[in-house]
C-alpha cells in the first residue's frame, strides 16, 4: 500500500500547455503515472504529449474519471485552479505552484471546509515538490530516480531536504513508501498532523520522517499527535539552527515569529514527544538506521 497516491490514481495536470507544466507531465508519464488529461481553459480539444486536454476541469473528469489533480497555474489564478478541482470531484490535489497570495490561501481553506470532510478534496502545497509513492506513481517534480520502494514515509516542506533524505535511505539499501511535500508557506492544505495520521494508519508504513524548519506551529502540532497517538517511530529534521529571529529563511513560511517557532524550539518540542531528531541533515538516513536497529524493523524494500 501507500497513502493519497498509488499506480490507480488517474490523474489531471492543470496548467498543462505551459512550458513547466508540459515538462513535468513529460517525467510524470516517463514514471508511470496515469496522466489521464490536462486542463487550460481555451485550449479543449488539444493534446500534449499525447494527453488530452480539456476547458474545465468538470469535463476532464467527466471524460477520463479521473481523481486526482496537480497544479501549475500561475500564482493569481492558482487558487481558482484549486477550487475549480475540489467542485470537480477531485479527491486529492497537489498544487506546485510559488507564490500564492496567503490571502487568497485563506479564501481556499474556507472553500474546502464547505465539503463535508467525507467529501472533501485533500491539498498538499502550494509552494511544494509534490508526492511520490515510489515504482508506482509520481505527482510532482521531485527526481523519481533517488526513490527507492521501501517501508519508510517522509513528510517535509523543503523539497530538496526530502530528495536529500530519500538519496541517503537509498544509499543505505533503505527505500521509500511514500513522500509527501507539504510545501513552505504560511498557509497550506495538509499539515504535518494530517499526513502523520495517514502513515499512522498504513500498514505498509514502519517508521516515518518529518522534515521541518523554523516558523509556525505546524510541527509542536506533530510531535503532539506522535506523543499522543503515533504506534510508530518517528525521526525527525529542523533546518534553521543558526536563523536569526524575524528573519525569514527561504520559505515564506520559514520566519520566527512566536515563542516555539525556532529550529531549537522545536527540537525540544519533538525530543520531549519521543521522535529522534537528527541533528544535521547529512545524517537522516544514518539516523533512520539506527531507529529502525533498535525497534527491530528493517526497513526493507517492499
Amino acid at each position: 500500500m501507500a497513502i493519497l497516491l498509488t499506480e490507480e490514481s488517474r490523474v489531471l495536470v492543470q496548467g498543462i500547455t505551459g512550458r513547466i507544466g508540459q515538462f513535468h507531465t513529460e517525467e510524470m508519464l516517463a514514471y508511470g503515472t496515469q496522466v489521464v488529461g490536462g486542463v487550460t481553459p481555451g485550449k479543449g480539444g488539444e493534446t500534449v504529449l499525447g494527453v488530452p486536454v480539456f476547458d474545465t476541469v468538470k469535463d476532464a473528469v467527466a471524460q477520463t474519471g479521473a481523481n486526482a489533480s496537480i497544479v501549475f497555474v500561475p500564482p493569481p489564478f492558482a487558487a481558482d485552479a484549486i477550487m475549480e478541482a475540489a467542485d470537480s470531484g477531485i479527491r486529492y490535489c497537489v498544487c506546485i505552484t510559488d507564490g500564492i497570495p496567503t490571502q487568497d490561501m485563506m479564501r481556499v481553506k474556507r472553500y474546502l471546509l464547505r465539503y463535508p470532510a467525507a467529501d472533501r478534496m485533500r491539498l498538499t502545497g502550494p509552494n511544494c515538490a509534490g508526492t511520490i509513492s515510489p515504482g508506482r506513481a509520481m505527482l510532482g517534480i521531485m527526481p523519481g530516480h533517488i526513490y527507492q520502494p521501501g517501508r519508510i514515509g517522509i513528510i517535509g516542506r523543503s523539497g530538496t531536504l526530502g530528495y536529500e533524505a530519500a538519496a541517503q535511505l537509498k544509499a543505505l539499501g533503505l527505500g521509500v513508501s511514500t513522500s509527501v511535500g507539504i510545501g513552505g508557506d504560511p498557509v497550506n492544505g495538509s499539515s504535518f498532523r494530517d499526513i502523520l495520521e495517514l502513515f499512522a494508519q498504513d500498514s505498509a508504513t514502519d517508521v516515518v520522517v518529518m522534515i521541518g524548519e523554523i516558523g509556525g506551529p505546524q510541527e509542536a502540532e506533530g510531535a503532539r499527535f506522535v506523543a499522543e497517538h503515533m504506534g510508530k517511530p518517528v525521526v525527525a529534521y529542523i533546518a534553521g539552527l543558526a536563523a536569526p529571529k524575524g528573519r525569514k529563511m527561504g520559505h515564506a513560511g520559514a520566519i520566527v515569529s512566536a515563542a516555539g517557532e525556532s529550529a531549537q524550539e522545536k527540537v525540544e518540542i519533538l525530543t520531549a514527544a519521543g521522535i529522534t531528531v537528527a541533528e544535521n541533515p547529512s545524517v537522516m538516513g544514518a539516523t533512520v538506521a539506527q531507529v529502525l536497529t533498535s525497534h527491530g524493523l528493517t526497513g526493507a524494500v517492499a
